[in-house]
């Protein structure tokens, strides 16, 4: 029996997410995200918890368009890091884009071999169609101008893979 679980979030758990991701904006790691973002967000959630209901880990998923979607904000507490967090996170992340009809699934990233390890290869940067890529390009989301890998958004990606997956 494993030590924690994981679950849709709940608006009261994105407090613990925010705080979560402060260590990792201020590394430049991942995009800070102000907390309001993140409870219009909450449904996009799931959240590992340790048997007292306590925030581990999260991950997002957001909807990119019909067929894409991408995983955002993954994060595992350090004390939880290599126990299976991160993994059953994506696994949940997976089986919604699933049910949502999504078959692929974007990431960009610093922890390729994590990826790697659950299926995901490194892409270039025509991943989408042009008429596709002309309708994304109108959406004022930094995560979609980073998946187009737009110039304006080219400081936060430094040092990032951009990578996906195809669901089975």
């Amino acid at each position: 029996m494993s030590d924690f679980s994981v679950r849709p979030a709940r608006a009261a758990d994105m407090a613990a997410v925010h705080e979560m991701l402060q260590p990792y904006v201020m590394r430049r790691i991942l995009l800070g995200k102000d907390l309001v973002v993140l409870y219009e967000a909450t449904q996009e959630f799931v959240v590992a918890v340790d048997a007292a209901d306590r925030v581990i880990g999260c991950g997002a998923l957001h909807v990119m368009w019909e067929h894409l979607g991408e995983v955002r904000t993954l994060l595992v507490a350090d004390e939880w890091l290599h126990r299976g967090v991160g993994r059953a996170i994506v696994d949940a992340l997976e089986a919604n884009a699933r049910e949502l009809g999504i078959t692929r699934l974007f990431c960009l990233t610093f922890e390729t071999a994590f990826f790697e390890r659950r299926g995901f290869t490194e892409i270039g940067e025509q991943v989408v169609s042009p008429d596709v890529y002309s309708q994304l390009v109108r959406s004022p989301d930094e995560g979609i101008a980073e998946f187009l890998d737009l110039a304006h958004v080219k400081p936060n990606t430094l040092g990032n893979t951009r990578m996906l997956k195809q669901l089975a």
